[in-house]
């Protein structure tokens, strides 16, 4: 694993969602299981991981994997790594992978969450988005 993954992985089972501003560039992307378009800009991200960080329960990696020069989404070769967890929401377990590729200066410029099964994908969905209009940031849905 890489030195970005090894502290990434040490921010998120410490729930330190501080640690993180350094390790992403300050256009990161995050490619959620729930959400079409991605997430997009370090203070949208970083706020995402506060509500990740406060939502999943019983999170803990089970595992990791390094590649070279994966192709990221935005068509360029990046190194990579994959980190293997297993989590619980709203009473549903949760199997995933976080999906990271690093800039050249070895930040992380995109992230893509894969989880399973689909009911807890949806548990899950329904829990973050509650999270970021409780913190405001994305609007509530309109009544």
């Amino acid at each position: 694993m890489t030195a970005t993954a090894d502290r990434f992985r040490a921010a998120v089972e410490n729930r330190d969602a501080a640690a993180l501003d350094d390790l992403f560039t300050d256009d990161i992307r995050f490619y959620s299981p729930v959400k079409f378009v991605p997430f997009e800009g370090k203070p949208m991200v970083l706020g995402l991981f506060g509500v990740l960080l406060r939502t999943l329960e019983d999170f803990r990696y089970v595992g990791d994997h390094t590649g070279t020069a994966e192709t990221s989404a935005d068509g360029t070769e990046a190194d990579t790594s994959v980190l293997l967890f297993r989590a619980t929401v709203g009473g549903k377990q949760i199997h995933g992978i976080d999906l990271m590729h690093f800039a050249e200066d070895g930040r992380i410029k995109e992230f893509t969450v894969m989880v399973r099964p689909l009911s807890a994908a949806q548990a899950l969905g329904q829990a973050v988005f509650a999270g970021l209009v409780a913190d405001g940031l994305v609007p509530a849905p309109a009544q």
